[in-house]
């Protein structure tokens, strides 16, 4: 007798060595008296019968608990809320969501302090570049500018142009002394 070493959901049709070893086994359930056979028989058509029974019971069981719910008003839409709320409160209970909602808020924190202390820098660098020297000279610079073309479109003399403005700027913020020394002919608005 040939020996295989596969599982019992083999694939491959019955061989000449599976069709003995089925008539082995049918040899064995022979030599079963004629007498324990019908019991084992009667034995298996009272449990078939007992599942059956169970089965309707069940079925009842399922009716009334339904019909019950109904009473209550209880239907499928607030079954879910409260299964989704009780599964909320127990995922909140977890250790694991515990844990992890520590690390976010202490990881907030630490955020929300870094950003705080960048901004803090942040407001202290230009704080410093804003009292700099240079800083100051451009500041002045650009009010002389402004100053300057006020004068210019505001005035009523001559080299009121858009053109006249432009290159006056331009020979103010060129200029190193805030003086706001301005081109002969032109004339400043009181």
């Amino acid at each position: 007798m040939e020996t295989r070493q596969q599982g019992f959901l083999d694939s491959e049709p019955l061989r000449e060595a599976d069709e003995e070893f089925v008539s082995e086994v049918n040899l064995t359930n022979s030599m079963m008296t004629e007498e324990e056979r019908e019991e084992i028989q009667q034995e298996l058509a009272k449990l078939e019968e007992e599942i059956n029974t169970l089965r309707q019971v069940l079925s009842s069981k399922e009716k009334q608990h339904a019909e019950l719910k109904q009473k209550l008003g209880v239907g499928p839409l607030s079954e879910l809320r409260t299964n989704f709320s009780r599964g909320w409160q127990d995922m909140q209970s977890s250790t694991a969501y515990k844990k992890t909602s520590e690390t976010l808020s202490t990881a907030g924190q630490r955020t929300s302090a870094a950003f705080s202390t960048l901004g803090s820098a942040i407001t202290r660098k230009f704080g410093d570049m804003r009292n700099s020297p240079s800083f100051k000279s451009f500041e002045e610079k650009v009010e002389n500018t402004v100053t300057t073309i006020k004068t210019k479109v505001g005035g009523t003399g001559p080299g009121g142009s858009f053109e006249d403005v432009l290159s006056s700027a331009a020979n103010a913020s060129s200029q190193d002394t805030p003086t706001g020394n301005l081109p002969d002919g032109s004339e400043r608005a009181s």
